[in-house]
């Protein structure tokens, strides 16, 4: 049987969709593709986001800034000078881009206007750090990336 262009380009053309269908069937039904939000309530979260930009504003403008130095032991964050350690509220947010499963929070218990965040807590890796903190009536963020 001879093959025409027609019947050769109807071929190719069921060939490709066929090729495209079954890919996104694979992805869609595959347990090894996490198609996750970055949080599971996005669009609530999204409404507080002027809150956010505020108290980051808040955070840039203070006369210090947080520190963040690794050690052998973890992460310790370094508040400025002036806080005193009972009045500062909060929470630290780490973030880890490839696997929600890591995420954690921690809440703010300062001592010498430190925070540790032991070293058996952060794997190798990215993670996205926000720290948000209130402190005599104003509220502060600060958001960094680092790679431990």
């Amino acid at each position: 049987m001879k093959i025409n262009w027609g019947t050769g380009i109807v071929i190719a053309i069921i060939g490709f969709i066929s090729f495209i269908m079954f890919f996104v069937v694979k992805m869609t039904t595959s347990h090894d593709a996490n198609h996750d939000l970055v949080t599971e309530e996005y669009y609530k979260a999204e409404l507080g986001y002027q809150k956010e930009i505020d108290a980051q504003t808040n955070a840039n403008t203070a006369s210090s800034q947080i520190e963040l130095k690794k050690f052998p032991e973890g992460l310790l964050v370094i508040f400025p000078d002036g806080y005193e350690d009972t009045n500062v509220k909060g929470i630290v947010s780490l973030y880890r881009p490839s696997n929600k499963n890591l995420d954690f929070n921690l809440p703010i218990s300062l001592s010498n206007s430190e925070l540790l965040i032991p070293d058996n807590q952060l794997l190798d890796g990215r993670w996205d750090i926000k720290i948000f903190w209130e402190y005599a009536g104003k509220e502060y963020l600060y958001k960094e990336s680092i790679t431990f």
